[in-house]
């Protein structure tokens, strides 16, 4: 048996999940440039869960010549806390536009999922555990601008 090939993956959804902080990374890289409206981010702090519905830049799918998006969920697991910065969480309007995803250790075995957004947002999570999981939820469509996300 091999490891998955990057191609692998074009034509199917995406379905990833993270327990360790190097999973982490593959999930922020497929989620680099993904943009949201505010009124798409959930939590649920009875279920320890915060999730995000995201409009997902497929990477994957750039050796194609393809500019394509699909929406994705982004939920974290055993979130204990959530904090925000850099946007107004009441503005069901805004729209973020997701950078990457990194994670930092406490010292009793907790940490913080940060979800760093352009314009200096940043969503702040405190975990129980490292438990992260994307998910496409729709089929591909075309980018309404046709490029891929570019930056200089």
């Amino acid at each position: 048996m091999s490891d998955a090939r990057f191609e692998d993956g074009v034509d199917k959804p995406l379905r990833l999940i993270a327990f360790e902080v190097d999973d982490l990374h593959v999930i922020s890289t497929m989620v680099q440039d993904a943009v949201l409206p505010v009124s798409e981010m959930s939590w649920r702090p009875k279920e320890r869960r915060f999730a995000l519905l995201l409009n997902r830049f497929r990477w994957e799918a750039t050796q194609l010549g393809c500019a394509e998006r699909v929406q994705a969920v982004l939920s974290f697991e055993d979130v204990q806390s959530i904090q925000t910065q850099g946007f107004d969480r009441a503005d069901p309007d805004s729209v973020l536009s997701l950078l990457n995803i990194t994670f930092e250790a406490d010292t009793d075995g907790t940490g913080y999922c940060i979800v760093t957004l352009a314009g200096d947002g940043a969503i702040r999570l405190k975990v129980e555990v490292l438990e992260a999981s994307l998910r496409d939820v729709s089929r591909p469509y075309v980018a309404l601008s046709g490029m891929m996300p570019n930056h200089d």
